[in-house]
């Protein structure tokens, strides 16, 4: 949706309280709060049902991060960059004279149309407005309010998104949280019972390799002084090369004369 060029590198879920200057003002509670490398905000707001002055509340919200940035003592006022998302499933204005699911808002110069600030930005998605079918989906971000639109009556991940990791794994998350808490249980206890075999198997593999390369480290030295000895090198050199005991060439080099 932002096609942002630094990474987010904290997100916070739900009941994230933000607090005005001053402990008397009133509260914000935000969806979603993250912040990327360079300490940008993103605000992001999912709302179910229809509110009269949304477009106020968003604008109410962006203001808390905005004072956050405040700093005492000296300050020129440099602003980090601020962005609201609001994912909605109602039409905010309830018109048809614009179709368009998404509506991207910055402040403008109104004569020239060209952006007059570019550290605010509001991404409203009205659900409703995005009636697309999956042969029609053009981007990855269509895939995604696909998904979201159809989620609670797909019965299966469709095939043309089975090979995005992130949207198979929102559906897997999906198909978890829809069943009922018995069965979620009983999904937890059967996982874990696979993860505990899956580490008892792995562990019982690490250490029969382990085991087997210590032995064929042990093989290789013995060769190496079955040589040296059949080369009639002297018993020093060799213990030195093979870091074997002295009892343990004695019984080699006794195999060897056995052998002959």
């Amino acid at each position: 949706l932002l096609e942002l060029e630094d990474k987010i590198k904290d997100v916070e879920y739900r009941n994230l309280e933000k607090l005005g200057l001053n402990i008397v003002d009133r509260k914000a509670i935000f969806d979603i709060f993250c912040t990327d490398e360079k300490d940008n905000n993103f605000i992001v707001e999912l709302q179910r049902s229809k509110q009269r002055y949304f477009k106020d509340r968003s604008v109410y919200y962006t203001s808390f991060p905005i004072q956050e940035q405040s700093k005492k003592g000296d300050w020129d006022y440099e602003l980090n960059k601020v962005y609201f998302v609001g994912i909605l499933e109602f039409e905010m204005d309830g018109k048809q004279d614009n179709p368009n699911y998404l509506t991207k808002v910055q402040l403008c110069n109104t004569e020239t149309n060209q952006i007059f600030y570019d550290k605010l930005h509001y991404y409203y998605i009205e659900m409703p407005k995005f009636k697309k079918s999956e042969t029609e989906l053009k981007n990855h971000l269509e895939y995604w309010l696909y998904m979201l639109n159809n989620m609670a009556t797909l019965e299966k991940i469709p095939e043309r998104f089975k090979d995005d990791k992130l949207i198979e794994e929102a559906f897997n998350i999906s198909e978890f949280l829809a069943l009922s808490k018995e069965k979620q249980f009983a999904y937890q206890h059967d996982l874990k019972a696979r993860l505990d075999y899956k580490n008892v198997m792995d562990y019982a593999i690490e250490t029969a390799m382990e085991k087997g390369i210590q032995e064929g480290l042990e093989q290789g030295k013995i060769e190496i002084a079955r040589k040296m000895l059949e080369a009639s090198l002297d018993i020093e050199t060799i213990k030195l090369t093979t870091d074997l005991s002295d009892k343990e060439l004695q019984i080699l080099k006794s195999k060897i004369v056995e052998s002959v």
